[in-house]
C-alpha cells in the first residue's frame, strides 16, 4: 500500500476511534459501540483496500485449507 492510502486509512482509523469515544461517553451500551466499529472498518475496507494484506491472508487461507 502506498503512503497516502496508509496515512488516509490512520486518519479514518483515528475518526472511528473518537467517534466510539463519543458514543461510550454518551452512554452507548457494548453492542451498538461493536456494530459501529465493525460496520465502520467494514466501509474504511471498501474505500481504502489495503491488497497487500488481503494477498497474504489469501495465500494464509490456502496453505491452511491444503494441509487438512
Amino acid at each position: 500500500m502506498n503512503p497516502k492510502n496508509r496515512a488516509e486509512r490512520v486518519v479514518a482509523l483515528d475518526a472511528i476511534t473518537e467517534e466510539a469515544e463519543k458514543l461510550a461517553a454518551s452512554g452507548a451500551d457494548p453492542l451498538t459501540l461493536k456494530s459501529f466499529t465493525i460496520g465502520a472498518r467494514k466501509e474504511l475496507a471498501d474505500q481504502r483496500p489495503d491488497v497487500e494484506n488481503y494477498f497474504d491472508a489469501a495465500v494464509a487461507a490456502k496453505k491452511a485449507k491444503n494441509s487438512f
